[in-house]
């Protein structure tokens, strides 16, 4: 039948008994197909971890301008790191980077406009103070 119509004979699910075939025109179906990806992959949005650094000695309007990138990242969807660096002997005062960061998570977390969510804790790893902020919508 598929050689009268000028067609091809396709397997669908071979591992069926009786095994599913339909007779259609395999590179236009191949086509639809890839065209259909393509679709998908174009609505698709890839979550990215946006970094925000910065020194506990960080300046009034250095943080303003810090808390703002943070929160235009979250609301195109990423995920914000937030780095405090600490260099020779700020190590002996990380207390104050941890202070420093439950500040920007609070200011983050009292902004109106989106909802931020607490991804992970500040905590030290190496010689920075690191925490993950996430959008609400994308746990």
């Amino acid at each position: 039948m598929a050689q009268e119509a000028d067609l091809d004979l396709v397997l669908i699910s071979p591992n069926q008994n009786p095994p599913v075939a339909k007779i259609l025109d395999y590179g236009k179906y191949k086509y639809e197909l890839a065209k259909k990806a393509k679709e998908a992959k174009k609505k698709q949005h890839v979550v990215e971890i946006k970094e925000v650094k910065m020194r506990y000695k960080i300046d009034t309007h250095d943080y303003e301008v810090r808390l703002k990138a943070a929160r235009k990242f979250i609301s195109q969807g990423n995920k914000v790191k937030g780095v405090i660096m600490l260099r020779g002997r700020e190590m002996q005062h990380s207390n104050l980077a941890f202070d420093l960061a439950q500040k920007f998570i609070k200011d983050m977390l009292e902004n109106s406009e989106m909802t931020a969510v607490l991804e992970k804790k500040p905590q030290l790893e190496g010689r920075n103070v690191t925490f993950f902020l996430v959008g609400q919508g994308s746990n």
